[in-house]
């Protein structure tokens, strides 16, 4: 027989284990009201700021619907809906060349830049070699370098091979690799296992298989982010073809809208015709959003990736 507060074992009785006072729960309920707060307050936050980056969109979706005299009336619900807008812009203006000048430009930008990029990238994170360090290093300083110091530098060099005035300088350039992109796929190659390389190389692979069948597949990510970069920079970039464009069947969509400003301008001679211009603004809007959520998953494991490695 065992007493009352006793418990049997196999070795015997034990004493009694005193019981913990209860633990009690007045801090716990003061923090959930706390985050519960901080929640309120951040999506406060949120809804403002979302709506400070929605509303000129929105803006601009509903100035593409009104009438000429009513496109700077503040309103976003139109007083008369005006969809043949989007009919008139295709003919007032040859929009479908420019948009197909910016398709094809931004798509040879990118890849050619993401391609380039990535080969630098792969030989600076697995290959040793003296000075690797002070070459990534060279690589990275031509970031500190603004755009306008070497724009006529640039521009001399296309000039004297005759493409000063063609449409090879807004993607050609990028042959030569970007160094924010090799630094960006450097910091996603580095975190690849080295024994995935050197079990390719016993199994007789050379360097450019070993590239195209294990870091290329293994960088999606990165390569994807990288592409989605350079279209985005590509197809919303004014200054370059300001530059080198002269002829409007030359034209890519930011260099025509640029155009059509100063041609429908009242102090031109325009007739103010805005809502036309609104109109061709939403139209070249969507590719770059439809892209973006196609793109949608590869593009945030990339960023993940990338702040994880980096």
């Amino acid at each position: 027989m065992t007493s009352v507060g006793q418990s049997v074992r196999a070795d015997g009785p034990t004493p009694d284990v005193p019981v913990a006072p209860p633990v009690v729960q007045g801090r716990p309920a003061r923090r959930s009201k706390t985050s519960i707060a901080a929640r309120a307050v951040f999506v406060v936050l949120l809804a403002v700021a979302s709506v400070a980056f929605v509303y000129p969109f929105l803006w601009m979706i509903s100035a593409s619907l009104k009438a000429r005299a009513d496109v700077f009336d503040n309103r976003l619900i139109p007083k008369s809906w005006h969809f043949d807008n989007y009919v008139q812009i295709w003919h007032a203006a040859p929009f479908l060349r420019w948009f197909w000048n910016s398709a094809y430009i931004d798509i040879l930008a990118a890849v050619t830049v993401t391609f380039v990029s990535s080969l630098v990238a792969v030989a600076f994170a697995y290959f040793r070699f003296p000075l690797r360090n002070f070459f990534f290093g060279c690589v990275l300083a031509t970031m500190m370098l603004p755009g306008a110091v070497t724009m006529i530098p640039v521009y001399l060099i296309w000039h004297h091979l005759g493409l000063a005035s063609s449409q090879f300088p807004l993607w050609a350039t990028n042959l030569f690799g970007s160094a924010f992109y090799i630094f960006l796929q450097r910091q996603f190659f580095l975190g690849i296992p080295r024994e995935y390389f050197e079990a390719a190389r016993m199994d007789g692979d050379n360097y450019l298989t070993m590239f195209w069948r294990i870091a290329l597949p293994l960088a999606k990510p990165a390569l994807i982010v990288t592409a989605l970069f350079e279209f985005k920079a590509k197809w919303t970039d004014l200054m370059t073809p300001l530059i080198y464009l002269r002829s409007d069947h030359q034209f890519t969509i930011p260099r025509g809208l640029y155009a059509l400003l100063g041609q429908w301008a009242p102090q031109a001679g325009g007739n103010g015709d805005y809502q036309w211009l609104m109109a061709a603004m939403v139209l070249s809007t969507l590719p770059m959003i439809l892209i973006f959520f196609a793109a949608q998953r590869y593009f945030i494991e990339g960023i993940s990736l990338q702040g994880r490695k980096g």
